[in-house]
């Protein structure tokens, strides 16, 4: 579904992304993990179409995604959730479901929500709140939602564990497994190494933007240098990446 051909991105004189090659199958999830700063946001960025690529591509079931502004690519059926929510604070619940929809019909957006509150039961609960009221993990909640309105055939993650207690992260992971079976293939980057690769079929391990390893996420959950760097070492502790 998704296949990014060695991209090279990055900022002013800074280069971020060294020929990065990766795909997405349908029905994958797939992880990207790395330390902070190896470049795993700029490649969410260039994907969803805010930073143009130096050289390279990117494409989507056979549609070059390289150069199209972020609201054609998500009309393709690929969304963000992106890192910390940026869910719209004064509008309620419901509008900031809503707003994932823009692109459906009204009936095929109710239908929509009624499933996102059976995802997401505290949300049907809190409907009418503005979203500002939530908590760190009813945002994150949100924010997915607000992303799967749309019914996505790529949904991209970016930390979606960052700054929540475990219990809700086990609530977050338990529901992205869910969809596994939904027909949307999922690329996740996420600082909890051990999460991500635990949920994963495959995964990447981005270093200095560069693939410096990739295989099946249960192989790089067992590899040495995987552990020692992002999985807390051999004890199994537990570490972010």
């Amino acid at each position: 579904m998704l296949r990014v051909e060695k991209l090279c991105a990055g900022y002013g004189e800074i280069q971020v992304l060294n020929d990065v090659t990766l795909h997405v199958a349908f029905g994958e999830i797939v992880a990207i993990v790395g330390a902070n700063g190896a470049g795993k946001t700029t490649l969410l960025r260039v994907i969803m179409g805010s930073l143009g690529a130096r050289s390279g591509s990117v494409s989507f079931d056979g549609r070059r995604l390289s150069g199209l502004a972020p609201h054609r690519i998500a009309a393709c059926g690929v969304r963000l959730v992106p890192e910390g929510r940026r869910v719209f604070p004064a509008l309620s619940v419901e509008e900031n479901l809503l707003v994932g929809a823009i692109l459906r019909s009204r009936v095929e957006a109710a239908r929509e929500m009624e499933r996102m509150y059976a995802l997401f039961p505290v949300l049907a609960e809190r409907r009418r709140a503005p979203a500002s009221t939530l908590s760190g993990g009813q945002q994150q909640m949100l924010a997915l939602g607000r992303a799967l309105m749309g019914r996505p055939r790529l949904l991209a993650l970016d930390e979606p564990s960052l700054g929540l207690a475990p219990i809700v992260v086990e609530s977050i992971f338990r529901s992205l497994a869910e969809l596994r079976s939904a027909d949307t293939c999922i690329l996740l980057v996420e600082q909890n190494a051990r999460k991500a690769l635990a949920l994963a079929d495959r995964g990447y391990v981005l270093e200095n933007g560069r693939i410096a390893l990739e295989g099946k996420a249960d192989d790089l959950s067992r590899d040495r240098s995987v552990i020692h760097a992002y999985l807390g070492g051999e004890e199994g502790r537990e570490a972010g990446a």
